[in-house]
């Protein structure tokens, strides 16, 4: 008899799981608000409902055997509910508490002894001015819950607009040091029922407006800064006892110091090149944490890998299908497309991945440029 997988959230993180569900016999049920969500195809069964509607997800777990979660949108404490009356979640709902809220996060990593910029969080209580006074400017500001894809983070020049922002916004807010960083990085790693913990290489990321634009795998970091990374995974899956795929994105500072971003708790953009590069894609190696089966492997089959995003530029209804196929005649390349209806700035529609015969230093760049000009308007 296969497994029957529950997942919070029927969006593309979701939907690349199906070959892997394929390949292990799991059944996927899905809760998600729209029919046209793009898991919908791939699923057994459907529930359409807000991924934060917890008498949903009572009904979802009545149908499958463990619960997962595509996004961390949910209602920790009307879950918490379901658990007690004995609801399986994976990653448990103890291991998403600290992550949730940003704030709350930042304090778990400092508390932890894990490298995170300095931080604060706003209270209406004190002047403005008092509470920011050590950091300078510019800082980054954070809405603490329901922040992704660049939503809820702004860059803060002066005084004049944070005050304005915060202000003009119902939000609580987390406050950081601007990091001057080099590079970006991220990592993704998984642990299992049995706490065998698995990572993939660092990869080196571009975000333009705090979106993902590419990612190249591996990432051109030292051996000691890879260690370090990797330390940071240990720590924070074992401390967690987190069940599931993880990912954490991290900057590097010009004196080589790492610090860490954020931390997602489920699959993530910066890992989807290991659908391509990699015998285990984070999709199927999820799917081993949380169904109890032995992680896989993941290392690199090739020397090298960039992975693009497709993202909307525009307001449409239109598949894009010249450039698609314009993409796949790129050697060596996969197009994934999510099959969502519709399209508007900034919106993740699928992505591209380029696997590299050798070490990519040369000739990456020419590689993102080829694809950026075929999919935006010139």
């Amino acid at each position: 008899m296969s497994m029957k997988l529950g997942i919070i959230g029927g969006g593309q993180l979701a939907w690349m799981m199906k070959n892997a569900a394929d390949k292990l016999g799991v059944e996927l049920i899905v809760q998600t608000p729209s029919p046209n969500d793009p898991a919908v195809s791939i699923a057994q069964h459907s529930i359409f409902a807000a991924v934060d509607d917890a008498a949903a997800t009572e009904i979802l777990a009545t149908k499958c055997d463990i619960v997962t979660f595509e996004n961390e949108f949910v209602n920790l404490a009307a879950l918490s509910l379901l658990e007690e009356q004995g609801v399986c979640f994976r990653p448990q709902l103890a291991a998403l508490a600290p992550l949730l809220d940003k704030y709350e996060q930042r304090c778990y990593l400092r508390d932890l002894g894990l490298p995170v910029p300095q931080f604060l969080a706003l209270s209406g209580e004190k002047k403005l001015e008092s509470q920011i006074e050590n950091l300078g400017f510019p800082v980054v500001l954070k809405a603490r819950r329901h922040g992704y894809d660049g939503q809820g983070t702004f860059i803060i020049p002066d005084f004049a607009t944070l005050s304005k922002i915060v202000n003009q916004t119902h939000s609580q807010f987390l406050v950081e040091e601007f990091v001057p960083f080099t590079k970006e990085l991220a990592i993704i790693a998984a642990r299992s029922v049995n706490g065998e913990i698995v990572i993939y290489p660092a990869v080196e990321t571009l975000q333009k407006e705090q979106v993902c634009r590419w990612v190249i795998a591996p990432a051109q970091i030292t051996q000691e800064q890879s260690l370090q990374i990797e330390a940071i995974a240990h720590k924070l899956l074992t401390s967690l006892q987190y069940i599931g795929v993880c990912g954490i994105e991290l900057f590097l500072t010009a004196e080589g110091k790492i610090l860490i971003n954020e931390i997602a708790p489920r699959t993530h953009n910066s890992g989807h090149f290991s659908l391509d590069a990699c015998e285990t894609s984070q999709f199927e190696q999820h799917l081993r944490a949380v169904c109890g089966l032995p992680l896989g492997n993941t290392r690199l089959h090739c020397a090298s890998a960039v992975m693009v995003n497709l993202l909307g530029y525009e307001n449409s209804h239109c598949d894009y299908q010249k450039q698609r196929q314009q993409l796949a005649n790129i050697p060596q390349a996969t197009v994934h497309w999510y099959g969502k209806t519709e399209a508007r700035p900034g919106r993740k529609l699928g992505h591209i991945t380029v696997l590299l015969d050798q070490d990519h230093t040369n000739g990456v760049e020419d590689i993102i440029h080829k694809i950026e000009s075929i999919w935006y308007p010139q």
